[in-house]
């Protein structure tokens, strides 16, 4: 059991009174690389939520490209439901913030391991089910009442993504209409390998940045 103290207060203070298992388990659910949670829990005690924020995107953006693929296992497509209803998840160097179908894998990480019905491949670390679940929910909301035609094309769109790259399409969705979403997709599939991965990368980065803060305002849900 994570070395939790009831009383902790929410904010930086809360975080940093959480022991390691708790900190790790609410940053798993922020980047659900184990990598980076021991990471970034390993740096505290955080002054303030800036802090955490730049430690939160700097070790994203450090990751090497199989955690990368691990952390993009706990995203649900756009316009799918997280998987189990957000209780355990896929995580086999698979998964995305958009939506798509299967694909060929690149680098031993065939990313896109879940068919249309959002079926998924091995378990999620922990800490990365519920809480991630209900914060891709509102993450997704740009879909919600989403022309069909236009969720078809982001669907559509997302297999020629993985058919080019080998791994699902990743995009920090918040705020974003479904078409948004969709002209960015197509964008995307013009990059070369290397620049996509590092948009990938700047991607993942920005929901975590942005889940970061959310865990602040209730640290102990981590466990």
């Amino acid at each position: 059991m994570p070395n939790i103290d009831a009383t902790a207060p929410a904010g930086p203070a809360g975080f940093n009174a959480l022991g390691a298992a708790g900190a790790e388990a609410g940053l798993l659910a922020c980047c659900a690389s184990p990598v980076f949670a021991r990471e970034v829990a390993a740096r505290r005690p955080y002054r303030d939520l800036a802090a955490l924020e730049s430690a939160v995107e700097a070790a994203v953006l450090g990751l090497p490209w199989p955690e990368v693929l691990t952390a993009l296992a706990a995203h649900p497509r756009i316009g799918e439901p997280p998987r189990d209803g957000g209780a355990a998840s896929g995580a086999t160097g698979r998964g995305t913030d958009a939506p798509g179908v299967t694909g060929p894998g690149a680098d031993g990480a065939g990313a896109a391991g879940r068919d249309a019905a959002g079926d998924g491949g091995g378990p999620v670390p922990p800490g990365a089910g519920g809480r991630e679940a209900s914060w891709s929910r509102r993450e997704q909301s740009g879909v919600a009442g989403a022309d069909p035609a236009v969720l078809a094309a982001l669907a559509e769109g997302n297999r020629a993504y993985e058919a080019r790259f080998g791994h699902i399409y990743l995009v920090r969705a918040a705020g974003l209409t479904a078409g948004e979403m969709l002209d960015r997709l197509r964008a995307r599939l013009r990059n070369d390998e290397e620049t996509e991965r590092d948009v990938v990368r700047t991607e993942l980065a920005g929901i975590a940045r942005l889940r970061v803060a959310r865990l602040l305002e209730d640290p102990e849900g981590a466990a």
